[in-house]
């Protein structure tokens, strides 16, 4: 059974060969062993803190097979972001050019540099290894965020974001970072995709064209990558969008990712959610539900089968089951179908 609980410091091995596995483009877990450790040790003293409004917390969790006893992925949340450190973005807008005396009438697009996104929270953090890529793992490790931010509210922003991994290639080469490096930047994309994940922005700040970039004057490879997903995220971008969240016209600086957002109250898995008592023992049920307990320090997330009686407000569920929840007869669950 895959069960999703906060990161101790003993997981350190296994994040860095997350880290390792996850390749070119995937910022927010860089494989750097400083910042790895740096990153266990604030989540764990984010997950340790009384909290009653979102600050610069830091929320980072683990997937463990308990059959084989190895972590296998591992997914997060940012409780606030950019108040610590900038959190930039380009917006996509549209400006006309029009001259009624030449009868001449353009629509031009417009990328605009910016901190839109400062104080909302954000999903982050999702790898998972290729061989657990299968049934309903990658659900729960995307979707056990809401079960938590769900329960939690009062930790986390009103508006939830998800910045998702643009085009590049196996050799981390990014086609929109392509034309910024040779008007811009002058360095490689994989070395600013390294330096952004360790938290050292500052160079972004002192080398991004300040005035918005017309869209027409990129490289025709650089705009057909504006927006656009890397292969390997796309399944995670549409789960994403089945929950609610939508491009309202954001994408990342470097790689032109697009950047999604929704409501934290309007998150499907978050409407949707209920709680249940819990009844501990065999059933036939074949309802598919994820699960999750209802502590946050003592946080945990599972999938399976659960035998649901709405009208009592009851869900019995397996012994493995309320073992890796760690809870008992009576507790609270919180459930959401699959």
């Amino acid at each position: 059974m895959l069960v999703i609980r906060p990161i101790t410091e003993a997981d350190f091995p296994a994040l860095m060969r997350c880290a390792e596995e996850s390749g070119h483009g995937f910022t927010s877990l860089p494989v750097d062993e400083k910042l790895i450790r740096g990153k266990i040790r604030h989540s764990m003293e984010s997950f340790g803190k009384e909290v009653t409004t979102p600050g610069t917390e830091g929320y980072l969790m683990i997937a463990e097979d308990t059959e084989a006893g190895e972590v296998v992925g591992t997914t997060g949340i940012e409780a606030a972001i950019g108040l610590d450190v900038p959190f930039y973005s380009y917006h996509i807008s549209k400006v006309v050019h029009a001259s009624r005396k030449l009868g001449v009438h353009n629509v031009v697009e417009l990328l605009t540099f910016g901190n839109n996104y400062t104080g909302c929270s954000e999903v982050c953090t999702l790898f998972l290894r290729p061989e657990y890529r299968e049934g309903s793992n990658g659900r729960l490790l995307s979707k056990c965020r809401f079960l938590m931010m769900g329960e939690h509210p009062q930790r986390f922003a009103k508006t939830v974001v998800a910045e998702m991994r643009g085009v590049s290639d196996e050799e981390g080469h990014s086609p929109f970072w392509e034309w910024l490096k040779e008007h811009f930047f002058s360095i490689e994309f994989t070395h600013a995709d390294y330096l952004v994940g360790v938290g050292q922005k500052g160079f972004i700040a002192d080398l991004m064209p300040k005035l918005p970039i017309y869209v027409s004057l990129l490289s025709n490879e650089a705009q057909a990558v504006i927006g656009q997903v890397h292969e390997k995220t796309r399944p995670a971008l549409r789960l994403l969008e089945k929950e609610g969240f939508t491009n309202h016209g954001y994408a990342a600086i470097f790689d032109a990712g697009p950047t999604v957002e929704c409501d934290l109250l309007n998150i499907e898995s978050v409407r949707h959610a209920f709680h249940c008592s819990v009844e501990i023992g065999a059933h036939t049920s074949s309802s598919e539900y994820l699960i999750s307990n209802t502590r946050f320090r003592n946080f945990r997330a599972v999938a399976g089968k659960v035998a649901v009686d709405r009208e009592l407000n009851r869900a019995r569920i397996t012994l493995e089951m309320a073992e890796a929840l760690q809870v008992s007869d009576g507790d609270t669950i919180r459930l959401v179908a699959q």
